[in-house]
């Protein structure tokens, strides 16, 4: 029984690990629309394939790992307070989904990816104290469709070679 939770253990570090790659990747990547919060979501590849793969509660602690580490080390307190915003409606939204079966893995991180941007704008709008934010929701909600779309479209096809290769 140790082996196996050691094992366990090993897997979150290493989906921790391309994680926190992940972000730091993505913080390289000019993203050419100049609308704060508008980004790809790479680290978020990890996040779906692991709902279909090392289930909740090893994808929650992955996550919650991921974003303490890049907060400290890319974006500060600020930029780690709106990332947990955006992380823990889109994980609960992204549960749902999966449990119901309604969607594809593809239309869970889309469901991800928007609310993720609706939880950051929640977050601002409590912050700065004004329901102006949510002006920035069309776009955002565009860029989380797409970016939620493409995340989950790799995830599908990263999630099938693991399974694949797990037989």
């Amino acid at each position: 029984m140790n082996g196996r939770r050691h094992s366990r253990l090993a897997v979150y570090g290493m989906l921790t690990g391309l994680a926190f790659v992940l972000s730091y990747v993505e913080s390289l990547i000019p993203v050419p629309i100049p609308i704060p919060g508008v980004k790809l979501g790479l680290a978020n590849l990890v996040t779906i394939t692991g709902l279909y793969t090392v289930g909740v509660r090893g994808t929650a602690a992955v996550s919650l790992a991921r974003i303490l580490l890049a907060g400290l080390t890319f974006s500060g307190l600020s930029g780690m307070l709106y990332s947990l915003a955006g992380w823990g409606l889109s994980l609960g939204l992204m549960i749902l989904a999966r449990k119901t079966g309604w969607f594809s893995q593809t239309g869970v991180s889309i469901i991800g990816g928007v609310g993720h941007n609706v939880g950051q704008l929640a977050a601002a709008a409590l912050i700065v104290e004004t329901a102006e934010v949510f002006y920035y929701l069309p776009v955002l909600l565009a860029a989380g469709c797409i970016a939620g779309a493409l995340i989950g479209l790799l995830a599908g096809l990263v999630t099938a070679r693991i399974q694949t290769a797990a037989r």
